[in-house]
């Protein structure tokens, strides 16, 4: 799913703005430049990527953006220091987006962009506990401030409710097999790090075969969006956008797995409230995907917020 959002050079000093690649950057730039002078709105900050571009490409516009993660926070104020007034970031999750706005008097946002990835930072970071590549505690919160962990959440479930968990979230056929598995070597004392949570899902379904994903990304895919509450945030940020943006505003939502796309999709064909501006999700060009493996899965929605009473049109199509 969500694999990722930049590639970046994390260090601990941070002494320097980290490196990194946003994903459809260029796409998105393209998308809501037209806005040049509203307010921007960035739900998920990240490494500053993103917001970096909009402010570079729109020149007369404020930017705002917020992320979950604290550590993402921090890099996005440092990439976005050299615009002054113009940027200004918070750590705050999107899920709650219209009671924070109204607590900062936000009014007449033109602009929201949305990347609903992870970052390569978090990633790459074996102490989030969200690479099955890397050994780490089994954590998989975005947020590490609050919550519960992946591992407490395993602990909390039953096995019948752990296999349900990874179906529906991981779209795991053989999450019976999966929880049974994870539940023994959990009961045997086993299951104390990712690489041992992937030793366990291996054992249930087998190794990898020829070039197809790992046999734990769908099964850790379901974990962190459960430990996230990944489809209720989005759920109340997609209801939340009408009331957000100002008629003629414009929504750019960036999501990497099926679940999350199906669910931009169906909230952006209510034509009483938007009109989408490309006839299908756009997706990474072919030398993106070479150059950055990891936006392979993009998919991106651009919707145009529409006037009370106004129908949607089917053409054109603004965005190819």
């Amino acid at each position: 799913m969500s694999m990722l959002a930049w590639e970046i050079d994390w260090s601990d000093s941070m002494s320097e703005p980290p490196k990194h690649i946003s994903v459809m950057r260029e796409e998105i730039v393209q998308a809501l430049k037209p806005l040049n002078g509203g307010l921007i709105l960035d739900l998920t900050a990240g490494a500053g990527g993103h917001s970096e571009a909009l402010l570079e490409a729109c020149d007369q516009s404020q930017l705002i953006a917020i992320d979950r993660d604290p550590e993402a926070v921090a890099v996005a104020q440092q990439r976005l220091e050299r615009f002054g007034s113009r940027a200004r970031v918070y750590h705050q999750n999107f899920g709650g987006i219209v009671q924070w706005a109204e607590q900062q008097d936000l009014r007449d946002v033109s602009a929201v962009v949305a990347d609903l990835g992870m970052s390569s930072a978090q990633l790459d970071n074996p102490n989030r506990g969200l690479s099955f590549r890397l050994e780490g505690p089994i954590d998989m919160r975005m947020d590490t401030t609050r919550g519960e962990t992946a591992g407490e959440l395993i602990a909390r479930l039953s096995q019948d409710e752990l296999a349900d968990l990874i179906y529906q979230l991981g779209e795991e056929r053989r999450s019976r097999r999966v929880a049974r598995r994870i539940k023994q070597a959990e009961a045997a004392g086993q299951l104390n790090t990712t690489t041992e949570l992937r030793r366990a899902i291996v054992q249930a379904v087998g190794p990898q075969r020829g070039k197809g994903i790992d046999p734990a990304t769908q099964t850790f895919q379901a974990l962190r969006i459960a430990v996230n509450h990944e489809l209720d945030e989005l759920n109340a940020l997609l209801a939340a956008l009408p009331n957000l943006l100002m008629p003629g505003g414009r929504a750019a939502l960036l999501s990497f797995h099926s679940l999350e796309d199906r669910m931009v999709k169906r909230a952006f064909k209510d034509n009483t409230v938007w009109r989408q501006l490309s006839k299908k999700p756009l997706q990474p060009g072919a030398q993106e995907k070479e150059q950055n493996p990891r936006s392979r899965s993009a998919k991106l929605r651009v919707g145009l917020r529409l006037s009370e009473g106004e129908l949607a049109t089917p053409t054109p199509w603004e965005v190819e």
